[in-house]
């Protein structure tokens, strides 16, 4: 089915099923609706029109995922994502400066470097990340550490491009700079999940269980990198 509004047109599938109220799932690509059995089309299209801009900004950021992230050009006003939200850069080239460095206002990455450089302005970017994942990391191991009887041997920021976080058997923790990019709360997730490993070392059903009990709604942090991870990036 197609329904036009606002100036766009949507084209999406209906799955009548023994449920009470009405979902609007993308799978694929696709709008898929779930409705209870019986709903009449006028209350399928009330539901969709309410969500209408919800709707078409994930399918915005579905075909972003698809095209693959741009390459950064590192120039003023390019966005980079800063604790889960796009925040632009400012450049400022400063010859008489000790260290390229990036310093955040709330609302504007500041970038100063000593050579006006692509690759200057990355790695400034990156070490920024690298210090805040370090003390965002930190400061929810302090906080979260009221659940463990176990405290962590070491912290480290690694570069890794496989895992965001991983603790191994003597329970030195390591977390992906890249978490910095992410909402506290995803940050907060990983932290956690890395934590309930010092205690379960393997993913079995108690190691689970603990992750629920600490964070009911973890599954939502998962979801959030599992569809985000692709534009975090500098």
């Amino acid at each position: 089915m197609r329904h036009h509004y606002l100036g766009n047109t949507l084209y999406f599938e209906i799955k009548y099923k023994n449920r009470t109220s009405i979902g609007i799932y993308l799978k694929n690509g696709m709008v898929e609706v779930q409705a209870p059995r019986h709903t009449p089309d006028e209350k399928v299209i009330h539901v969709l029109e309410e969500k209408w801009d919800v709707i078409q900004h994930k399918l915005g950021e579905l075909n972003e995922q698809v095209q693959g992230p741009k390459d950064k050009v590192y120039e003023h006003g390019e966005s980079f994502l800063y604790l889960g939200k796009s925040y632009p850069i400012k450049i400022t080239h400063d010859s008489s400066i000790d260290q390229d460095n990036v310093a955040f206002d709330g609302q504007v990455l500041h970038i100063y470097v000593k050579q006006l450089e692509d690759e200057k302005i990355r790695q400034a970017l990156k070490r920024f990340y690298y210090k805040q994942c370090k003390a965002l990391v930190e400061k929810r191991i302090v906080s979260n550490q009221h659940y463990f009887k176990q405290k962590p041997r070491s912290i480290r920021i690694t570069d890794s491009k496989t895992t965001w976080g991983t603790c191994d058997s003597n329970q030195q923790l390591t977390f992906n700079w890249r978490l910095a990019m992410a909402p506290m709360k995803v940050i907060d997730y990983v932290v956690v999940h890395e934590m309930c490993h010092m205690v379960h070392l393997n993913h079995d059903r108690s190691f689970w269980r603990l992750v629920g009990k600490i964070m009911p709604n973890y599954e939502e942090q998962e979801n959030w990198l599992a569809y985000s991870n692709w534009k975090m990036t500098i």
